[in-house]
């Protein structure tokens, strides 16, 4: 295999928390709430936003499936706010970072959610697009919206091959 494949891990919380937060359930005890109807999994993440006017917003992302291997060619990054992504049903989904290299992304790393997990980007983190694989799949985003140029893109002088585990 060239330099340029990567196989996508498991995504756990140490290997993501350069780039994030791993939004998983079984990372925190719920707490009773509506008279004992309802658990709530309080805190599992935290989308900071900078600028001002900024506020934290909410929307649904409808996303069609990637054939794999992913071609990755562009990643991007949001400079003024973090950005997360929580599935919609329990299906797995492909997540693609690059640490920071003096202002440009460095080598890929890529990691496949456990069933319900999702995700938040830390603010500035290099992230590949949002990719299911498989099937369509739906995502609440929790954002940042206000005004201010909050997206920067990066194309690689080559595509980034990047696999699912065997």
């Amino acid at each position: 295999m060239s330099d340029r494949h990567i196989t996508a891990q498991a995504l756990t919380v140490e290997a993501f928390a350069p780039f994030g937060t791993v939004i998983d359930k079984a990372a925190v005890d719920p707490r009773p709430m509506n008279a004992g109807k309802a658990r709530r999994f309080h805190d599992l993440a935290e989308v900071q936003v900078r600028g001002e006017d900024s506020r934290v917003v909410i929307g649904l992302v409808e996303a069609q499936a990637y054939p794999m291997p992913l071609s990755l060619s562009l990643v991007e990054r949001h400079p003024l706010g973090a950005q997360a992504f929580v599935p919609l049903n329990t299906a797995p989904f492909l997540v693609v970072v690059c640490l920071d290299e003096g202002g440009k992304p460095g080598r890929p790393q890529a990691f496949v959610t456990a069933p319900g997990q999702g995700i938040s980007y830390a603010i500035g983190t290099w992230h590949g697009v949002l990719t299911p694989f498989g099937a369509p799949q739906d995502f609440w985003v929790v954002d940042r919206g206000g005004p201010g140029v909050n997206l920067e893109e990066y194309v690689f002088d080559a595509p980034w091959a990047i696999h699912l585990p065997t």
